[in-house]
């Protein structure tokens, strides 16, 4: 949508110059004296391992935000590709953000295709719009020297291709051969080939590819194998003549990165850049009324962020290069949502925590740097809140965060630990076996405040066979059995607490929200009488996601402690499909059914059998005919029948 949208503005921008373009190509250069020199020298950036890392070998993550040289987001303060007032403009808009006090890292800075594309071209795509002696001159008088006067003020630079996705590519199409072509230009530059301080994201938000399979999308590993094969490409371009760090996109609009971690990108310095909105990955964002909690708080957020960024993350380092976040009223950001509470609802505080916990993230919030220069650090009044002064809208939160970063500790971290607690889990909790959970574990400090420990504490499990954690604090059930849980943290001044847990993995759990009575159609389950009433033909049980392996058991015993009045049945699927073909087990006039693990069948409509995978089953469950309640006694794994 934005880059639909981004592709109309240009449109509009060169119909309404189109009477007074001044011919790109002879435009003069501007007085080589006013240039601004690099008086600051940044640490080299190398990444190693899955982090980014200075000459020091310490660990570095950046926080910054975005630029783009283009009259219609720089408030139509200069037009005609005058260079010079874009440049005077661009240069004292980063002054004023600065003077400002913002702690800003690194910028975002895109290439804007208002300098490299043919202007009034009917064309659609960038490809066909690019004009390459345009751009190489503006390289030259646009975007080098921008980039040096941000590198002066002791700030990164990630540069952005003027070069739009289409939503649909395929490997060796034009964007392909164009991204090739432009890279290669820009690696090859004198003052870019080399210079550590600059780094570049190959392109903005790709969709959906042609796969191994022929199918176009962004789900399967065919789709990620063809995307390595296309961004490969691009990266070997850039390594004939640079060694500059280079960040890759995903797919989903740079969103979706699971595939890589099958088949990553080769070569050295290699990162992957990702966009992330309210509303992404299972994270909260306004719903239809204007509400906040569509995704359902930190939980389901983190499960996203594990599913599509976490597999990248857990060998390479990320930036994210796109993201923000404010309530719609403001009409002053792409996200909408709030900032929230950590664990609670909310997407600003929950973003902030996943990816400090992580370890290895870079990011960036897409306000305009108009914006920026425009804050003052004046606490505004509750009831006539701006955009610049909400607490729930990212600028305010992101001005303070950065303080913190850019001082590598937070207030809440200088005083003295008294003691953890755990804001998410009660002292004994059951857990579905397959499913994970992620701790929030806080540090109580003697002065009163508190501080979220994350990846900062030691977790421990008692029983490694049944219940795994990681460093961060990812509880995940492994098979049936009990563990105690173990989490240590010392403050700086070597005070240490300890506290614990009990964790009990179950398949089958008669509780909620473990048993999900509404798998199909709107049902109940009441944990007390074990009673379930589906809607009609409806279905009721338990889902794991990513399958559940339970080949390790002979029997399943599943049992009634009252009469089959509803027509049930109990079924077992092992594709991640509700809608698949089930082994169904009809308990007729029995209050008892035995399911044989290893022998497990469903059956095809044209009458074939096929046997059921027991090593992941994503559906398990109870099918009625519907509002009929269903007394369900216990199930449970035998060795006998």
């Amino acid at each position: 949508m934005k880059k639909v949208l981004y592709f109309f503005v240009i449109i509009l921008i060169a119909i309404a110059c189109r009477d007074e373009v001044i011919d790109p190509i002879t435009l003069p250069d501007p007085d080589p004296d006013s240039e601004e020199k690099v008086e600051v020298r940044l640490p080299n950036l190398r990444i190693e391992g899955r982090y980014l890392k200075n000459d020091q070998g310490e660990i570095v993550n950046l926080h910054g935000s975005w630029m783009t040289n283009n009259p219609y987001f720089n408030d139509s303060k200069w037009g005609n590709w005058n260079v010079n007032d874009c440049l005077n403009y661009n240069k004292n808009l980063l002054d004023r953000v600065l003077e400002a006090g913002w702690k800003l890292t690194f910028i975002r800075l895109h290439m804007d295709q208002y300098w490299s594309d043919t202007p009034n071209s009917p064309h659609e795509f960038t490809y066909q719009r690019f004009n390459e002696a345009r751009f190489k001159k503006y390289l030259d008088l646009v975007y080098v020297p921008m980039a040096e006067y941000i590198q002066s003020k002791g700030i990164y630079v990630v540069l952005l291709p003027g070069i739009s996705c289409p939503h649909d590519i395929e490997v060796g199409d034009g964007t392909n051969e164009l991204l090739i072509k432009y890279w290669g230009i820009v690696s090859q530059h004198p003052k870019i080939q080399g210079n550590r301080n600059i780094m570049f994201e190959l392109i903005n938000e790709p969709v959906n590819i042609l796969g191994t399979d022929g199918t176009s999308g962004n789900s399967n590993q065919g789709h990620f194998d063809n995307l390595k094969i296309y961004m490969q490409s691009v990266v070997d371009k850039i390594r004939e003549n640079a060694d500059n760090i280079i960040w890759v996109p995903g797919l989903g609009y740079e969103s979706i990165f699971h595939g890589y971690a099958n088949n990553p990108i080769e070569g050295t310095d290699i990162g992957y850049s990702v966009h992330l909105y309210p509303g992404w990955m299972n994270s909260d964002g306004e719903n239809g009324d204007g509400g906040i909690g569509d995704g359902g708080g930190y939980e389901p957020f983190q499960l996203g962020w594990d599913r599509q960024v976490k597999p990248v993350a857990d060998f390479a380092p990320v930036i994210i290069t796109e993201m923000d976040w404010a309530p719609s009223k403001y009409n002053a950001s792409w996200g909408k949502s709030i900032t929230g509470e950590v664990g609670g609802k909310g997407f600003g505080a929950n973003f902030k925590y996943i990816t400090d916990n992580s370890g290895n993230v870079s990011w960036l919030f897409f306000s305009g740097m108009e914006r920026l220069a425009a804050f003052k650090d004046v606490p505004g009044t509750e009831g006539s809140y701006t955009f610049l002064n909400d607490p729930e809208a990212c600028i305010w939160p992101c001005y303070h965060w950065f303080k913190e970063y850019a001082n590598g500790t937070t207030a809440q971290e200088e005083g003295t630990l008294i003691g953890l607690a755990i804001d998410n889990a009660d002292q004994h909790i059951e857990m579905l076996t397959g499913s994970s959970k992620h701790l929030l574990v806080k540090a109580i400090y003697a002065n009163g405040t508190t501080c979220y420990i994350g990846s900062k504490a030691t977790f421990t499990s008692s029983n490694h066979t049944c219940i795994e954690v990681s460093e961060s604090g990812k509880i995940v059930a492994i098979k049936e059995g009990t563990a105690t849980i173990t989490i240590k943290y010392a403050d700086a001044q070597g005070n240490s607490q300890t506290t614990s847990l009990t964790v009990t993995s179950t398949t089958f759990p008669l509780s909620l929200p473990s048993f999900n009575p509404s798998i199909f159609g709107e049902g109940t389950f009441n944990e007390t009488t074990k009673t379930l009433i589906t809607g009609q033909w409806g279905y009721g049980g338990w889902y794991y996601d990513g399958g559940v392996d339970i080949s390790a058991y002979k029997y399943l015993i599943v049992e009634l402690s009252g009469d089959n009045k509803c027509g049930a049945q109990f079924n077992l699927r092992d594709e991640n499909n509700y809608w698949a073909k089930a082994a169904e087990y009809n308990f007729n006039n029995s209050r008892r059914i035995v399911v044989d693990i290893q022998q497990m069948y469903k059956t095809n409509d044209d009458g074939t059998r096929i046997k059921v995978d027991p090593t992941h089953i994503y559906y398990a469950g109870f099918w009625t005919f519907g509002n009929i309640p269903l007394s369900i006694d216990k199930i449970y794994f035998s060795e006998t029948k």
